[in-house]
């Protein structure tokens, strides 16, 4: 700034004057001032500036690599905090970088509150967190904790599909798990409860996985090893997540297994990979936008007002009909 005002001949207190945009400096005063500043490159700090006031202005968001509807949350929460008057900063949780880790990244950074998408840290650990600052969780319910939480009614999801595939004729329905993965547990007890309510209770199947292609591989060929072995295919597969859904059509594709002529595939989540497909996956649609603004509003409105109360809220999910999934195959 002190070159700037030499170059301009003005003082160095009317450079600042221009660049914070307030009153005090004339029009012709003003455009000689960015004229240089331009010339010499100068750019304002304005992290330092918000700084220098106590303030970063800054929403931190942690976010797990390669989770396709975790990319499509961040892609919602950019404008609602833009419109705000907020940065954000992102901190990955990856393979050999922790939760924990992560989050200590974005408080380094001197984030003012933060977004955790589906974190899995123990509910004791988010509670810490929020008593440190004003924290949000995305796609967990955290009962207990000092945390704000944003979801979607993962029963309701879950119970959309199973009435779905019955409806279709199914009663061999397996459900591949989440693990330790966002809203698992949920989608979990959900699939059990609709198995037991239509009377499915001996066809109940539970295979453990992961929110991953990999997992959804590794459990088609398990199906099909199981089916080389002599007993057939289930009817219909409820994934853990999209991501899942994928690499179990991809493993069924190779072996030359009609989806969903022969075996029906719904996914959960309805990220954008469900409309990479030549046929669009049957998926549960959580509605990305609408969750990035209640994280952000919440996250702000503690700010304002660290005495609130934990808040909760429960998004409705939408089936959403596409190309695997359709009625039994009658032989």
């Amino acid at each position: 700034m002190a070159d700037v005002a030499a170059k301009a001949g003005v003082s160095r207190a009317l450079v600042s004057i221009v660049f914070r945009g307030q009153p005090g400096a004339g029009e012709e005063t003003r455009e000689r001032v960015l004229r240089v500043a331009d010339e010499i490159g100068y750019r304002p700090d304005n992290a330092a500036q918000l700084l220098a006031r106590g303030r970063s202005r800054t929403l931190g968001v942690m976010v797990t690599v390669h989770q396709s509807f975790q990319a499509d949350l961040v892609e919602a929460i950019y404008p609602e905090a833009d419109r705000l008057g907020y940065e954000v900063l992102l901190s990955a949780n990856a393979p050999g970088r922790d939760e924990a880790r992560a989050v200590e990244a974005l408080l380094g950074h001197r984030c003012e509150a933060v977004i955790l998408l589906g974190p899995d840290a123990p509910v004791a650990d988010l509670d810490a967190l929020g008593h440190r600052t004003a924290t949000v969780a995305v796609g967990r319910r955290v009962p207990g904790a000092r945390v704000d939480s944003v979801h979607t009614s993962e029963g309701k999801g879950v119970r959309q599909v199973m009435e779905h595939l019955v409806e279709l004729g199914h009663r061999r329905i397996v459900h591949v798990d989440g693990g330790r993965g966002p809203g698992s547990a949920e989608r979990r007890r959900a699939y059990r409860a609709a198995m037991r309510r239509h009377g499915l209770t001996s066809e109940l199947c539970v295979i453990p996985g992961e929110h991953t292609e990999d997992s959804g591989i590794e459990t088609g060929r398990r199906l099909l090893a199981e089916r080389n072995a002599g007993r057939s295919l289930p009817t219909a597969i409820l994934a853990g997540n999209d991501r899942c859904a994928m690499g179990l059509l991809m493993t069924f594709a190779r072996a030359g297994v009609d989806v969903p002529g022969e075996v029906s595939v719904v996914g959960y989540d309805d990220s954008h990979l469900s409309h990479l497909m030549p046929v669009g996956l049957t998926t549960v649609r959580q509605d990305a936008v609408l969750m990035a603004e209640h994280a952000v509003r919440f996250a702000m409105e503690r700010l304002d007002n660290g005495e609130l109360d934990p808040r909760e809220v429960a998004l409705e999910p939408k089936l959403v009909v596409r190309g695997t999934s359709g009625p039994v195959r009658r032989d």
